[in-house]
């Protein structure tokens, strides 16, 4: 039988809610990996702009043949597209702080974009913040002054963090778009609009970069790092989330998805030799709680 992706956003689909959450939580855990192929690429001296486009551009092209051609999704596949173009150019900012600053401190930076969603939300939608929205709001702001203190932290890692927030903004953005602004997409679709806007973004930075910097992997273990980054933390987890997403709703799926922050914590801690004290444990454990009380965002009407 052959699946329909209109058909897999029905009720009847075979995931069941809780079979549906679980593979969430798998999913966070795979987008959580991130950290581990991304500095290695660093390391080897991979420009950022290039790693971002690496990671997006499997996706892309496996997601092309469900590129919406119809004239009446054509509104709603530039605003997705437009959505996912943000999102990638963001994602630099995100990958050039785990340069400088610890992988604990990144990543709870980039897990704050449930309270940017929650506010675009509000400002797009209507959707005036409730006291579970303010609660979140409050303690993804008290993480992050966890974090986010030059007395632990050196003035360059600070500033580095501080430019990666258009990471967190762009996801929560993209977040609004995907379960209130494109109702006439299929997941597939979806996935396919945001995926080659975020490469359509990223190409002409990686395209235009300095000369001395590398660009294409050259070795065999480059491009095995390329192929697993783009493999395991998009293509594979993002088709899942894709399919156990409608199942659960935002609410859930973002619950479920807070897996993803132990998941770098343990990253920076078992592979790149990071301690992971108590400050990091509670800012951690704030940006979870954020996570799980945060309201779903509604559907427009």
């Amino acid at each position: 039988m052959i699946l329909d992706p209109d058909h897999m956003t029905n009720r009847s689909f075979f995931l069941s809610p809780s079979v549906a959450t679980a593979v969430i939580a798998l999913t966070a855990i795979c987008f959580g990996l991130v950290p581990l192929f991304a500095r290695q690429l660093q390391i080897l001296g991979v420009d950022s702009s290039a790693i971002a486009l690496y990671r997006y551009i499997f996706t892309a092209a496996v997601m092309l043949p469900f590129m919406p051609l119809a004239r009446a999704k054509r509104r709603e596949a530039l605003l997705l597209g437009g959505a996912g173009l943000f999102m990638g150019l963001g994602w630099i900012g995100y990958l050039e702080a785990l340069q400088t600053a610890p992988i604990a401190a990144a990543s709870v930076v980039y897990m704050t974009y449930p309270l940017f969603a929650l506010l675009f939300a509000w400002a797009m939608m209507g959707q005036r913040p409730n006291w579970r929205a303010m609660t979140s709001g409050f303690l993804v702001l008290v993480a992050a002054t966890l974090l986010l203190d030059p007395r632990v932290l050196s003035t360059e890692s600070v500033t580095a963090l501080l430019w990666s927030l258009p990471a967190p903004v762009s996801f929560g953005f993209v977040v609004v778009v995907l379960s209130s602004m494109v109702p006439g997409l299929n997941p597939f679709e979806r996935m396919a609009c945001g995926m080659t806007g975020a490469v359509m973004g990223l190409a002409p930075l990686a395209l235009s970069a300095a000369p001395d910097v590398v660009m294409l992997p050259t070795r065999t273990d480059q491009w095995l790092l390329v192929a697993g980054m783009g493999i395991v933390t998009a293509l594979i987890p993002q088709f899942l989330y894709t399919l156990a997403c409608p199942r659960v709703g935002p609410s859930r799926s973002a619950a479920a998805g807070s897996f993803e922050l132990p998941t770098m914590l343990a990253v920076g801690w078992l592979a790149f030799g990071e301690v992971i004290g108590s400050r990091e444990v509670a800012s951690a454990s704030l940006i979870i709680m954020a996570i799980a009380i945060a309201p779903a965002i509604r559907p427009a009407r």
